[in-house]
């Protein structure tokens, strides 16, 4: 039956609202908290945490890593992909910002990137885009089932988009993903997790009252 148009209006808002709980939903269902879920622009933090946990992996340098060889030091962990046109290179910007606001106690923090590329992130591609924010940066990328399990662990997004007509990226996709910076403590355990778009000097002074650097 055919709605009036003053009838129609309200009731397609009503739809739209709720859809958009759906999805609010589910993309808080990615992280599964017994407090909070990620807030754009804002610091999260309460709660247990079920996200974190044992990989193995490969880092620019060729070599094999894993959680394990961290121990002791705090992680700053970020997963994106080298060809990110945005978010990425931006949240990586941030995250080098802070730690050298934080010099020297933020060499105790170590940075990892891990790809959700892995197809083309080889740790060659690594190497040159790692160097743009800082040495201290770890680049890991690894098979498509070990990334996959990574990405499993940490509770993240990611999925091949194809691109739009007109745009052109290598190998014809971009990738769909989760945006989210996780501190890991010396003991591989989850301390706190942050929106891409913390601005640097508040990603500065969280890091210095988690870690107490």
């Amino acid at each position: 039956m055919f709605r009036k148009p003053q009838l129609l209006i309200p009731y397609l808002l009503v739809v739209a609202a709720l859809a958009g709980v759906g999805l609010w939903w589910q993309a808080r269902q990615g992280l599964e908290t017994a407090g909070e879920a990620p807030v754009l622009g804002k610091v999260v933090s309460s709660g247990s945490i079920a996200v974190g946990g044992p990989f193995t992996l490969t880092n620019q340098d060729r070599k094999r890593v894993s959680d394990s060889d961290f121990r002791g030091r705090y992680m700053l962990i970020y997963f994106g992909y080298s060809m990110c046109p945005d978010v990425c290179p931006t949240t990586l910007a941030v995250m080098s910002e802070a730690l050298a606001k934080l010099d020297p106690a933020g060499k105790k923090i170590v940075p990892l990137f891990i790809t959700i590329d892995p197809e083309r992130d080889s740790p060659a591609v690594l190497a040159p885009y790692m160097k743009e924010f800082g040495d201290q940066f770890v680049g890991l990328t690894g098979t498509v089932q070990e990334i996959a399990a990574a990405e499993k662990t940490y509770k993240v997004y990611a999925k091949k988009q194809p691109l739009e007509e007109g745009k052109s990226l290598k190998d014809g996709y971009g990738m769909d993903h989760s945006s989210v910076i996780y501190l890991m403590g010396p003991d591989g355990k989850i301390v706190s997790f942050y929106s891409e778009l913390i601005p640097a000097e508040k990603l500065e002074a969280e890091l210095r009252a988690k870690t107490k650097l």
